[in-house]
């Protein structure tokens, strides 16, 4: 079983985080962000990924500490539920299409972590979620998972369809990426031999 969980405590924020990689996208998300677990659930259940989180911030004064480690911890768990990377298929992509919504995203596990993220929001934010945030929430997950991710909004009227088309097409790259390829056995798939170094 490849699972983990993380907990991170801040004067900030208090986080708890448990991921199942090889799960059936059950998803049991309280952020107090509503439209943030709206887009992790969309992780989950796309990425076939089970995935249990409960965040409390400081809301009070806005969600960007909620939203960045929560990005920071989901980031860890992928990070650490991996390992040393042996056997996965590596790399990924997924197109998916949300009504009038296209959005792409590419994401290599390469243990090299960046981010480019293209994305044009009509409005400032998606019930609490500042659209601002969706990039640096990205940005964290990039980081903390060690990986390369590209993300991006093709076109589209809607930020709520746009969101989702962007977050769903993160779980489906990921649940490509994060398969085990039988032809690999145990080796890591770098002609260097590591993907941690």
């Amino acid at each position: 079983m490849r699972t983990s969980t993380i907990s991170r405590k801040t004067t900030e924020t208090n986080i708890t985080l448990s991921l199942n990689l090889d799960g059936a996208g059950q998803a049991r998300i309280t952020t107090g962000v509503g439209f943030l677990d709206h887009m992790l659930r969309h992780v989950a259940v796309h990425g076939l990924f089970d995935l249990d989180a409960k965040a409390t911030g400081d809301l009070e004064i806005d969600p960007h500490h909620t939203v960045e480690d929560v990005g920071i911890v989901l980031g860890q768990a992928f990070d650490q539920t991996l390992g040393d990377r042996k056997g996965i298929v590596r790399m990924g992509s997924a197109y998916v299409p949300m009504d009038e919504a296209l959005a792409f995203v590419a994401v290599d596990l390469s243990g090299r972590p960046y981010a480019v993220i293209q994305a044009e929001w009509h409005t400032p934010a998606i019930g609490l979620l500042p659209t601002a945030l969706i990039q640096h929430f990205l940005e964290a997950f990039a980081f903390s998972a060690k990986i390369n991710l590209h993300a991006r909004v093709e076109y589209g009227r809607d930020d709520h369809h746009q969101a989702e088309a962007l977050f769903k097409a993160l779980g489906r790259a990921l649940d490509s990426a994060t398969l085990i390829d039988p032809r690999r056995a145990s080796s890591v798939p770098s002609t260097k031999g590591t993907l941690t170094e």
